[in-house]
């Protein structure tokens, strides 16, 4: 048989470069398994978008109304007869995420395994979840198994035994996650533009492992780039409202700025233009360099804000591997997370992680190998958290020796890989 994975975008976020990892391997031992990207326009990144938001338990921008259905169902029809095309009776399509939940009718009629695989979620329900899921569950009848990072995520009137829980990994060998040197990792900041020239080791060409930096990111600093010898905060992720990029500013700011002198905080995300299905990027982005130039010059000169190329997916990968690798502490203050891979990547890297206490967060800090914020939403506990640790280097080098060791037993490809394998024989046992 051939495997199916459909998603909604090449680049950008945790499920494309799970794909592009997974898919390599199973390439690699001889499984033949296909990656399909499917398209959409304005109306319908936004409605799903608003599905996104909403399974997390936030309203999102609005309710999803007839219309959006209807606009849904007309596009994902047209993109499941697309697809059914390709597909021979027996195929496994794993579909994912809510962009793709409306395939699921034309590929189970052409004969396909179909599964549907949820990145997000929330723990409890609330009348967004629920809104939500009564949004997708019509479409979702027609799915054979559903795989969910955390199984509180699962909603309860999925059947029981098709339920399968898959945690997220780190492929430790990619360019995100390859072990850098100290001087690799300050030629390819140098390179991007991210560390200031004549502030760290001597440069290497702006190589690393071999790839050369070639594209800059774009920095908004009061100073330029940054320091080097500077203490730096880092927080990666999509320029997204739940990842709470300007909670994290103004937590520094007023916890960190004056307690902690020579602190730095880079915010960092990608180009907004490369994320094809997320219409709120350009305006998360926009809203976090307005908050930057409402700071005071003084707190505006310990703040950057950061977005990577993605004209290169292994250099955009390289350089966040850098940034992580440079960072001193590594931040992951939003407000609802799906599981929040970076918090994971972080801690391979040996870096002190300070995070939300929420989905699957919680799954990757183990007491000990992190620090954990009860409540997102409280910003002078995080600042205050925040001056804490950076005030202590020993327990940060304890917490980054805890926390690769975390991540190497529980979290990287080939658990992930075994778990699709067991998928797998239990879907050609039940279903011939």
């Amino acid at each position: 048989m051939t495997v199916w994975n459909v998603n909604s975008t090449a680049a950008g976020g945790g499920v494309a470069e799970m794909l592009r990892v997974l898919v390599g391997y199973c390439l690699d031992v001889g499984i033949d398994v296909r990656w399909h990207v499917i398209s959409g326009d304005e109306r319908f990144f936004a409605t799903t978008k608003r599905i996104h938001n909403q399974l997390h338990g936030f309203p999102g921008d609005g309710e999803l109304g007839r219309a959006d259905a209807d606009h849904y169902e007309k596009l994902t029809g047209e993109f499941g007869a697309e697809l059914a095309g390709l597909v021979r009776p027996g195929d496994v399509v794993l579909l994912h995420d809510p962009q793709t939940a409306g395939m699921a009718s034309r590929l189970a009629t052409a004969g396909a395994h179909v599964v549907w695989r949820c990145h997000v979620g929330a723990d409890h329900d609330n009348a967004w979840t629920q809104a939500a899921w009564g949004f997708l569950r019509p479409h979702l009848e027609h799915a054979q198994a559903f795989i969910f990072s955390r199984r509180s995520y699962a909603p309860d009137w999925l059947p029981p035994a098709a339920v399968v829980v898959i945690p997220p990994s780190i492929d430790p060998f990619s360019a995100k996650n390859e072990e850098l040197s100290g001087d690799e990792v300050a030629s390819i900041l140098l390179a991007a533009g991210v560390l200031r020239q004549g502030s760290q080791p001597a440069a290497l060409g702006g190589e690393g492992r071999g790839r050369t930096i070639s594209h800059r990111a774009t920095v908004v600093a009061e100073g330029g780039p940054i320091d080097a010898s500077l203490p730096l905060v880092v927080q990666v992720s999509r320029w997204d409202r739940l990842k709470d990029m300007g909670g994290v500013m103004a937590g520094f700011v007023d916890g960190v700025v004056g307690t902690i002198d020579d602190a730095h905080l880079a915010l960092v995300g990608p180009a907004v233009a490369a994320v094809s299905d997320d219409p709120e990027g350009a305006e998360v982005l926009a809203e976090c360099v307005a908050a930057w130039a409402g700071l005071a010059p003084a707190d505006r000169r310990r703040v950057s804000l950061i977005t990577l190329p993605m004209d290169d997916l292994d250099e955009n990968a390289t350089m966040v591997n850098a940034i992580q690798r440079h960072a001193t502490v590594v931040v992951q203050k939003s407000l609802a997370e799906g599981f929040g891979l970076t918090v994971a990547e972080a801690m391979w890297k040996a870096r002190a992680v300070l995070a939300s206490a929420i989905g699957g967060i919680t799954d990757q800090i183990a007491p000990g190998t992190g620090i954990l914020l009860d409540d997102p939403t409280d910003l002078a506990a995080f600042g205050g958290a925040l001056s804490a640790l950076l005030a202590d280097p020993a327990e940060i080098a304890r917490l980054g020796t805890a926390a690769r060791s975390r991540v190497l037993a529980d979290f990287v490809g080939d658990l992930h890989l075994a778990a699709y394998a067991h998928l797998m024989q239990d879907l050609h046992l039940h279903f011939p």
